[in-house]
């Protein structure tokens, strides 16, 4: 412990650390959560398209107006809920779809249950402006059919079998229905955001951690660190807990700062809305709260995991700037190789810290695990943190040995 704690004083004292926090803070706690959630994330549309953020800063009171409008339609969703909707927007003016208002809602649920409504000598103009909402019958009916008619069409593609329809829609059948309905796009927005934040995290933990072992090497210091008294192997294993304790240390004040910033914004009102509101293709029966846990648990481990493959990657190379390389290409190059690999390879990245399928908890993958197939969310939480967690040994084995 008084080696962790040697270790972990060091870090947190060097300059390069605290600029890192600091600036990651700056960025997502008082830029993308106090201004946006003020501004222009949850913020009224103004009255001049050309802005580059096209909002009032009024989100606190603007959350107020759009909970209020969701309220007026009675606290679940039913048949009647979609053309109620569609005659709100006519008569309220056209409000436009920029805002954090649920009309985006009513927009997609039409294009994708209602696609028979559209007219193609309309192409351009929003469908709320021309479609009957008399029309507009049979939500439930029509999603279930949505549903199975896309579940049917991967099995087609090979992506899913029966066995995997049968689970899923069984899963779906757990929700319940009507729909609990309350304002969605809020909490919709928080837990997307919640489910990427490891991901988000991660060029902050690697500008903090490459330089944990390269850095000593560069200095010069190695060979003196290991003949300390206290031997390579539990030097370097100090080094990696505190990298370790670092990542969840930075991950709890982003996460712990934005979920305060959540609850004076939205408050706890909505969490028992369910997650098909998001997505009509979402078969979890969760709610909103349940949906935000997992995000916050998956985000957590991916960042635990990422951290643990930056210091793997500092303790394998001779130099700060190839390790930060290294785990900044980690970071971005599945991304900018994914379309030109073959599925099973754009699966394969999928399953590498800092993963990004935390909102996968919103669809309907599965993966197949000798020969059984497992909802994608239960192997993504998982997988790439124990990837990142086998990472460990090998990095202290590949620092204490190296000459």
């Amino acid at each position: 412990m008084e080696l962790f704690a040697l270790e972990h004083r060091k870090l947190w004292r060097a300059a390069g650390t605290r600029l890192c926090v600091l600036l990651c803070f700056a960025y997502f706690v008082l830029y993308g959560g106090l201004l946006g959630n003020q501004w222009f994330v949850y913020g009224s549309e103004g009255g001049d398209p050309t802005r580059t953020y096209n909002h009032n800063f009024d989100g606190y009171a603007a959350i107020h107006s759009y909970r209020e409008l969701a309220d007026s339609y009675g606290g679940y969703w039913t048949d009647d809920t979609l053309p109620r909707m569609v005659r709100d927007y006519r008569d309220r003016g056209y409000p436009g779809f920029q805002s954090m208002a649920d009309w985006t809602l009513a927009l997609t649920y039409i294009h994708q249950l209602y696609p028979e409504l559209e007219d193609p000598e309309h192409r351009f103009i929003s469908t709320m402006y021309y479609v009957d909402p008399g029309d507009l019958t049979g939500f439930y009916e029509r999603r279930q059919a949505y549903l199975e008619r896309t579940l049917e069409t991967r099995r087609q593609n090979g992506e899913l079998t029966e066995d995997d329809i049968a689970m899923l829609l069984d899963m779906d059948s757990r929700a319940e229905k009507p729909w609990r309905y309350g304002w969605v796009s809020g909490w919709d927005s928080e837990v997307r955001s919640m489910a990427g934040l490891g991901a988000r995290l991660a060029p902050w933990l690697a500008a903090a951690l490459a330089f944990t072992f390269s850095g000593e090497r560069q200095l010069g210091a190695a060979p003196l660190l290991r003949a300390a008294r206290y031997g390579r192997r539990r030097l370097a294993r100090a080094k990696v807990l505190s990298g370790l304790a670092f990542a969840a240390e930075l991950y709890a004040l982003i996460a712990g700062s934005s979920l305060a910033l959540q609850l004076i914004w939205l408050g706890p009102e909505g969490w028992d809305l369910p997650i098909q509101f998001d997505s009509l293709l979402a078969v979890a029966p969760w709610n909103m709260l349940q949906a935000e846990g997992y995000a916050l648990a998956f985000s957590f481990l991916n960042a635990i995991g990422y951290a643990a493959l930056v210091l793997l990657l500092s303790s394998l190379t001779g130099s700060g700037v190839v390790s930060l390389t290294l785990s900044l290409a980690a970071v971005y190059a599945p991304g900018l190789l994914e379309d030109y690999l073959p599925r099973w390879a754009r699966t394969a990245l999928q399953l590498l810290p800092p993963a990004s399928g935390g909102s996968d908890i919103f669809g309907c993958n599965v993966f197949h695990i000798l020969g059984r197939g497992v909802w994608s969310p239960y192997v993504l939480i998982a997988v790439p943190a124990l990837i990142g967690l086998s990472c460990l040994p090998l990095a202290v084995l590949g620092w204490s040995r190296r000459r």
